[in-house]
């Protein structure tokens, strides 16, 4: 099945262009500036995992459910491994490209495929236990609040399925953006609401028994002549920390929505395609130039930035220990001090780049390679 979109789907190079500014000139990635390394990110553990990212715009991001890591490649093998060792406690091999993982909870494992399929298996033992047809491509791991599973699809719908059955519950359907990035955030599913950032610009709450929305907010406007200049996605992933909703769009904003009324808290000018963190009480961006700033999370002030890893296609930053990690093209991870945002180690896990954004679990770093090296790290 080949699905056809009126949005025009663009990758990495388009989001590149777009982030150098109006002049229309392109900057070269900045060169790795030398520093004082205060501690060193130790490795426990690599596991290589198939063909990783693929040949395509993938980022399939590995999982981490209690003690129980899971992750896939993008020809369609799916592992379950150990957190503390890397050992393999099963895994599988399905037949159909994956674009969207991995998601797990409530005893199943989530994934999305290219041709619009989501797969869901028992986190168990890796066995089949439903399959379902959604409305075109899935980019983004699907999402569960035990009840049902949330799956956004390429075309900005919303679905949710019956956990045990994979029958549909309810769709919701927002307007497409005529151009938009390839990619989607995961949406967030919680008992009561599921919240979905979109292509337009906008973040939708939704009551997760019936779909209905209980607000939609935009977070950004579309502003220039051309549809490039025009995009405002929200691709990266959505964080809800306590009573708020953080969301990036590309070329738009961060803000702070109440989860409860939809009420803009505050929103400061960024542009990202990865989404935010939180820790110490501030949230941390990957812009889309490489810069990373750390904001206040109850007042929105910026409190530092760091650009001297500009225009390193960074992944999204994580919260780690009292530091921030962050990965790059070229397969090196950074740690920023929380404080203050300085460099305090580095090393390189893969040589094709890291697309997924890291995992964090008290002392230790999960970083999954494009190659498919998957690679356990501890600060020492």
């Amino acid at each position: 099945m080949n699905f056809k979109y009126p949005a025009l789907v663009m990758g990495l190079a388009a989001l590149a262009l777009v982030g150098c500014g109006s002049s229309g000139s392109t900057l070269p990635p900045a060169e790795l500036e030398s520093f004082d390394a205060e501690v060193e990110l130790e490795r426990d553990w690599r596991r290589n995992v198939g063909a990783g990212q693929g040949r395509r715009y993938n980022r399939l991001q590995p999982s981490l459910d209690g003690v129980t890591l899971f992750v896939a490649d993008a020809n369609g093998r799916v592992m379950a491994l150990d957190r503390d060792d890397g050992s393999v406690e099963w895994q599988t091999r399905l037949r159909e490209p994956l674009t969207g993982a991995v998601g797990s909870g409530s005893g199943v494992v989530m994934l999305g495929t290219r041709e619009g399929e989501v797969i869901v298996l028992d986190s168990d033992d890796g066995s089949e236990l439903w399959r379902a047809q959604m409305t075109s491509e899935v980019l983004a791991p699907p999402q569960t609040n035990g009840d049902v599973v949330v799956v956004q699809t390429q075309d900005d719908k919303v679905t949710a399925l019956d956990i045990s059955s994979g029958e549909q519950r309810w769709i919701f359907e927002a307007s497409q953006a005529v151009l938009s990035v390839r990619g989607h955030a995961a949406p967030v599913a919680t008992l009561r609401q599921v919240f979905a950032g979109m292509g337009n610009g906008r973040v939708v709450a939704l009551d997760a028994s019936s779909g209905l929305p209980q607000w939609d907010q935009r977070i950004a406007q579309p502003q220039g002549r051309s549809e490039l200049e025009r995009m405002v996605d929200i691709d990266g992933r959505l964080l809800l920390s306590g009573q708020n909703v953080y969301a990036a769009s590309f070329q738009g904003n961060l803000a702070a929505i109440d989860s409860e009324s939809g009420q803009v808290r505050w929103q400061r000018p960024g542009s990202s395609h990865t989404g935010p963190a939180a820790g110490f009480g501030q949230v941390y961006l990957s812009h889309a130039n490489g810069t990373v700033e750390a904001f206040d999370q109850e007042r929105g002030t910026s409190v530092w930035t760091n650009d001297s890893l500009a225009r390193r296609q960074l992944t999204a930053p994580v919260a780690f220990s009292s530091y921030i990690a962050v990965a790059d093209f070229e397969g090196y991870v950074h740690l920023l001090a929380q404080t203050d945002g300085r460099l305090v180690a580095r090393t390189r896990v893969d040589r094709k780049g890291v697309r997924a954004a890291p995992i964090a679990v008290g002392d230790r770093l999960f970083v999954y390679g494009n190659s498919g090296n998957l690679v356990a790290l501890r600060v020492k």
